[in-house]
């Protein structure tokens, strides 16, 4: 199970002879690519929230704020990274900000973070990475479909049941097996 926490010491454990498709994300996969030095063929998908941002308006709010570190998730596109103090997935850009002697955080990654942020470290200040547009885009719509209301019923009532055929099942739990092995390595 490949994420930005695990996907770099995923690849690295790969053997250098063996090809490569990484999906779904390029940038995360190109991010993976400067950190392991693997060539890897990237599937052509991104995540419509990394891919907001806007390279200018931050070197205008780093401008406006030079105390603050700018940390940005590796699904960010490269002109975002560039600029990034830190890159991290969710999780270590939380704990990143806890630990940091800095006060003031420009956050480049799902601004539902800083919730957690604020509440894990009340007296630091977030600013979130602003859109290229002014627009709400750099919140996923997807990841807002899934509701507590939601996951409560599908559980009382065990549905949507989705049923594919037992030999597809066997094939597609090899390689997550594999993943979470190494993982765990």
């Amino acid at each position: 199970f490949c994420t930005s926490s695990n996907s770099v010491k995923i690849v690295k454990q790969i053997p250098a002879d063996q090809p490569i498709i990484f999906a779904p994300d390029r940038n995360l996969g190109r991010y993976v690519m400067e950190q392991t030095g693997r060539d890897l063929i990237l599937w052509e998908g991104s995540c419509i929230v990394h891919e907001t941002f806007s390279e200018k308006k931050m070197v205008q709010l780093k401008i406006e704020h030079p105390e603050a570190e700018i940390i940005a998730h590796p699904e960010c596109e490269p002109s975002v990274l560039r600029h990034a103090n830190y890159i991290g997935s969710t999780t270590a850009l939380l704990k990143y900000c806890q630990e940091s002697q800095n006060q003031t955080f420009i956050v480049a990654t799902e601004p539902g973070i800083i919730h957690q942020m604020q509440k894990k470290a009340p007296s630091k200040n977030f600013i979130p990475a602003p859109a290229m547009n002014n627009c709400a885009c750099n919140e996923c719509p997807h990841m807002r479909l899934n509701t507590l209301e939601k996951l409560y019923l599908a559980m009382k009532n065990k549905t949507p049941e989705i049923e594919i055929p037992e030999e597809t099942r066997v094939a597609a739990l090899k390689p997550i097996q594999k993943m979470l092995e190494l993982s765990f390595n």
